[in-house]
């Protein structure tokens, strides 16, 4: 990275960084904001207070401590200055769909793991990252992939009920009196309400993404209401009206016949295509905006690997077909990307602060890193193609 900057990147960070310099009262201020943002690009191997106060050439940490603690800067203009530079550069680079400006968004959680409890929202809860539970943090991120590439966009650090009401541990943390419990569906519609109405003008996704925990009633009839196309992972147990009686969707599979199976490619994985089995079908009634309700599930080439089947519930634009959908679901990995590279690249989740500010503003910077990353990369790359099906198919 720091290569690459040397080569003429340098400029390009330093136009965004002038961009949200509005966004801090004092020079001296905005200072520590672009060491800050340095180091999280550069090759700094840990990137914790002592290392980076070191890379932007202080005697100590304390100068980058009160940027994430008790210094006035406005973190949340800084996210929405994130999103509308990730639209600009990465939804830029191919041509817009019918159905949207081209990308989706995507919603999902990931967990820091922490010692102790004074950390803001900490608790023994699951965390996806370790793969159980686990005593951590757990931020819903809402991220943006468009033709140019992927970053996410905005955060929500889940607060647990046990913090809501603890006002002791409220208070130690700074968290806002404002702040109430929220789940996390809740969570996520609050960023997409903010994407989706930016000032300016919000984004327009092609699809809206997601697993289990973010295909409640509530957000599939809050997207349907925007007239929003999403593709949103339900359990094995959910239910669908099949005549005139439920069935759980994993029954709705067993009974499919072989001839209503098609394959199709997702896109290149490690090993080569990702191919699936297929199968779609309507239900119910189209929405108030005009868009067809769908099921899709999906099932290993083997159809013996039963477990390994996956269910959707989907809203789309009328001409979509089933393998758009299919192409949708297959686009949901894009922030596990993004929470990969951003733990490895901008220190997503190096961060020493404790508190409900500490956390949204490191987090809020290393995004910023992460989409100047992207944008680097989608200027300097061409664009990614794979075999989707029978056709060629550009990312």
């Amino acid at each position: 990275m720091e290569a690459a900057m040397v080569h003429g990147w340098s400029d390009r960070l330093d136009e965004l960084l002038t961009r949200i310099g509005e966004h801090f009262s004092r020079r001296d201020l905005r200072g520590r904001a672009w060491g800050y943002v340095r180091g999280l690009l550069g090759g700094v191997e840990r990137k914790n207070g002592w290392q980076l106060a070191e890379h932007a050439g202080h005697a100590t940490p304390d100068g980058l401590q009160r940027l994430l603690g008790p210094a006035k800067w406005d973190a949340d203009a800084v996210r929405d200055e994130v999103q509308r530079y990730a639209a600009e550069h990465l939804l830029a680079h191919g041509p817009r769909s019918p159905g949207g400006g081209g990308g989706v968004l995507i919603v999902d959680e990931t967990g820091f793991l922490k010692k102790g409890t004074k950390s803001c929202g900490v608790q023994r809860q699951y965390s996806g990252t370790a793969g159980r539970i686990e005593n951590c943090q757990v931020g819903v991120f809402l991220a943006l992939s468009g033709p140019g590439g992927r970053c996410l966009i905005d955060r929500e650090l889940y607060l647990p009920k046990a913090w809501c009401e603890d006002t002791a541990r409220r208070r130690e943390a700074h968290v806002p009196d404002e702040m109430a419990f929220a789940t996390k569906p809740q969570l996520a519609r609050r960023m997409l309400r903010r994407a989706l109405d930016a000032p300016g003008g919000g984004l327009e996704p092609e699809w809206v993404l997601g697993d289990e925990v973010y295909s409640d009633y509530e957000t599939r009839r809050f997207l349907e209401s925007r007239g929003r196309a999403y593709v949103l992972a339900v359990s094995a147990g959910q239910r669908l009206w099949v005549g005139f009686e439920q069935q759980k969707v994993s029954r709705i599979a067993d009974d499919l016949e072989e001839d209503r199976w098609w394959s199709w490619s997702v896109g290149e994985g490690a090993k080569g295509p990702r191919v699936y089995r297929w199968a779609a079908a309507r239900f119910g009634v189209p929405t108030d905006t005009g868009m067809s309700r769908w099921l899709l599930i999906r099932r290993p080439l083997d159809r013996d690997e039963a477990g390994d089947r996956a269910y959707y519930l989907c809203a789309a634009h009328p001409g979509a077909s089933p393998q758009d959908l299919a192409t949708a679901a297959g686009k949901r990995w894009a922030i596990e990307t993004c929470f990969q590279t951003a733990k490895q690249e901008t220190g997503l989740d190096e961060y020493e602060v404790r508190t409900w500010h500490g956390w949204h503003r490191h987090v809020t910077l290393s995004m910023l890193a992460l989409a100047f990353l992207a944008a680097v990369r989608a200027e300097a790359e061409p664009p990614n193609c794979g075999k989707k099906g029978s056709l060629t198919w550009c990312r």
